[in-house]
């Protein structure tokens, strides 16, 4: 499962043109799947979406708090204690989104 989330992450990357060069023969091997191809048109239309005029489309009363309640439910708001160093010490918490400038 971790190589196939590699191997997503390479065929984004190399749609965004962020690939480094040593991945870049992963990617196109990766393209050659069935797989592959079906991962790079989801990730290109995902790209085509994210640059369309539809995409700054007014969003809906309460989306932001909506966003962030669900955001909030699934990371949490403060990073995880390093080993020997006590939980809340030396890192605060992520600013709610709605709290963001």
């Amino acid at each position: 499962m971790e190589t196939q989330t590699t191997l997503h992450d390479n065929i984004s990357a190399l749609l965004d043109g962020e690939l480094a060069q040593a991945d870049v023969e992963l990617a196109f091997a990766a393209l050659d799947t069935e797989e592959g191809r079906t991962a790079w048109d989801a990730y290109l239309r995902i790209g085509h979406a994210l640059r369309s005029d539809a995409c700054g489309a007014e969003l809906s009363d309460g989306f932001a708090a909506r966003l962030a309640a669900r955001l909030g439910e699934e990371a949490p708001l403060s990073p995880p204690a390093r080993a020997g160093q006590a939980q809340g010490e030396g890192g605060g918490a992520v600013a709610p989104l709605n709290s963001l400038p």
